[in-house]
């Protein structure tokens, strides 16, 4: 679909966004504590717990092998709708064009009755493709709802052992980071970890 790609990010930007919220909102409920005596585990927990990690958008819409054949599979199917619209009003001026042949031996009788029949097809086609298109969206939602889902478990999941406070995002059109250390990218962990689970999990 025309649009996916850009509906794909905005999804994963939110369940990114949602992790964040829940990562934070857990470190601000435990409690301050001023023992100077830490264990050096200790330590490098709490170093972790600072880290901001980023993931690009960009590249997991592109490399995530489940989103990827849903995408290919969701623009056939607009494919094949705006092929048969497109299809529907051909016949429908074949038909016109055919009609008109006959020049000024149609009265005007015909001629009212003609246009009548012709705006009725017209709708037909038109309502046609309204239907399929609504209830191609209507599949489009529950995919996006399906892969918001599992990609929320995933990060949960994967931040019990990293810990880390921030996860910002990056991509086309809502790239705001001046700068990026690519030691803190973890696309590459997310679309790896993302492509074993949605290959268990059809």
């Amino acid at each position: 679909m025309k649009h996916l790609s850009t509906i794909l990010l905005v999804i994963l930007l939110f369940a990114v966004a949602f992790l964040y919220n829940k990562v934070y909102s857990n470190n601000k409920s435990k409690p301050v504590t001023k023992n100077l005596a830490k264990t050096d585990s200790t330590i490098v927990d709490n170093a972790n717990m600072g880290n901001i990690a980023f993931v690009e958008l960009d590249s997991l819409n592109e490399q995530i092998q489940f989103i990827k054949n849903k995408r290919n599979e969701l623009e056939a199917e607009q494919k094949v709708i705006e092929t048969e619209w497109q299809n529907g009003y051909k016949i429908l001026e074949n038909r016109k064009n055919d009609f008109l042949k006959r020049g000024n031996a149609i009265t005007q009788q015909e001629a009212e009755k003609f246009q009548t029949e012709l705006m009725q097809q017209q709708q037909v086609v038109d309502n046609k493709k309204q239907n399929l298109s609504q209830k191609l969206s209507e599949k489009s939602y529950k995919f996006l709802e399906d892969i918001q889902k599992r990609l929320k478990d995933f990060l949960n999941d994967y931040n019990k052992d990293k810990k880390y406070q921030y996860i910002l995002t990056t991509g086309t059109g809502m790239d705001y980071m001046l700068y990026k250390d690519e030691n803190n990218n973890i696309t590459n962990q997310v679309i790896q970890g993302m492509n074993e689970l949605l290959k268990v999990k059809k």
